[in-house]
This record gives C-alpha cells, structure tokens and sequence, in this order.
C-alpha cells in the first residue's frame, strides 16, 4: 500500500477499505483484529494528511458497515 505502490491482496486476509480522507480507496491489511478493534480502528501514517509527512490519520469502524474504516480526521 502507499503512494506508487501495488496494493496486493494475500490470499486467506481479511481487509477492510479506508473511506474518506487522504487514504480513501486504500485496503487495510485487518487480519486478525478483533470486533472491538474493527471499531476502535487505527492511527495510520499518513504524509499526504493535514500535518504532512509523519502525520496520522484515524480510521475507525461504525456498527453494521463491516469491511470499511472510515476517517475520523487526522493527528500530529
């Protein structure tokens, strides 16, 4: 994943799509994350995001969209 990069799927993975932000249309390699971390998401680095280079943008999940991560907004 990441900028110029193949975003390869492996198989037997579990992925879920990052919606919105500056990673929206990106896959999340999720495999092995509980329910409650699908929901909690996850702080992603992010240089294209609001602080730039070394920035974080949180993703998190929302009950009853299984797959998807969506953009909470992004950190330093």
């Amino acid at each position: 994943m990441g900028t110029g990069g193949a975003s390869i799927r492996q198989p037997g993975h579990a992925y879920a799509e990052l919606v919105g932000g500056p990673l929206d249309g990106q896959f999340l390699d999720v495999t092995g994350w509980s329910a409650q971390q699908l929901l909690d998401g996850a702080l992603l680095i992010c240089e294209t995001g609001m602080y730039g280079p070394g920035g974080r943008s949180d993703y998190a999940g929302r009950a009853g969209a299984a797959g998807r991560l969506y953009w909470q907004g992004d950190a330093p």
